[in-house]
């Protein structure tokens, strides 16, 4: 942002500039999107998003603003980027790269699927409809396209793999304790996606595996001034 946009947002009320600066993230998303490489792999599309100056590498930074924008708290942003970028930057990263090791590069996020995962991608993070439409048809059982929470954690549980420990139970902080990859994501996107009676549409879900629904949250979020 130019000296100029920051004076304007200084002599606003804080108020205002909240829902600006917002809106400025939201642009920067869309500017972004306009310029960026072309990924093929749902799962590239998936991590694209957080890409925002188009170096095909998603930084800690990234990571943390991206989830801000889509309505995670800031604390829970950070948290969230930390697990994300701690976990799969260093499976991503070349040998030869001199960067963060926290940097996710999205040319190998194949390598960052973990055990746990539901099957909805393959080894090479391409989308499996067959793999997605299994979801809904084991564990949807009070809505048939949508899933509760107590469904969803049906699901996490079932998709547990023996010997994936890594997969299942990661590290969160240094105090102890283990959050779920899956759990941590599932969790994610119920949270943040879920309808007015507490169901996360099929639709929506299928939204998340290329990353176009990152988008629409962060035109909510902007739209809202939350």
């Amino acid at each position: 942002m130019g000296a100029t946009g920051q004076r304007r947002l200084s002599s606003l009320p804080a108020a205002a500039a909240a829902p600006l600066l917002l809106l400025l993230v939201v642009s920067s998303w869309s500017q972004a999107a306009a310029a960026a490489p072309v990924w093929t792999t749902a799962l590239e599309k998936h991590v694209a998003f957080f890409d925002t100056d188009n170096d095909g590498i998603v930084s800690f930074s990234e990571t943390e603003q991206g989830l801000r924008a889509i309505g995670l708290g800031a604390i829970e942003a950070a948290a969230s980027a930390t697990l994300i970028n701690g976990a799969i930057g260093p499976k991503t990263r070349p040998e030869n790269a001199t960067t963060s090791r926290f940097d996710i590069y999205i040319a190998n996020i194949h390598k960052g699927i973990h055990g746990s995962d539901s099957g909805s991608y393959d080894a090479q993070g391409r989308f499996v409809p067959a793999k997605f439409n299994d979801i809904f048809a084991k564990y949807a059982k009070v809505k048939p396209n949508a899933l509760n929470e107590d469904e969803l954690g049906e699901m996490r549980t079932a998709n547990r793999k023996e010997g994936d420990f890594k997969g299942w139970c990661r590290r969160a902080n240094s105090a102890g304790g283990c959050r779920a990859a899956s759990k941590a994501e599932w969790g994610m996107l119920y949270s943040l996606a879920k309808d007015k009676d507490g169901f996360l549409q099929k639709d929506t879900a299928r939204s998340v595996y290329d990353g176009s629904l990152f988008a629409k949250l962060a035109k909510k979020v902007a739209s809202s001034g939350n």
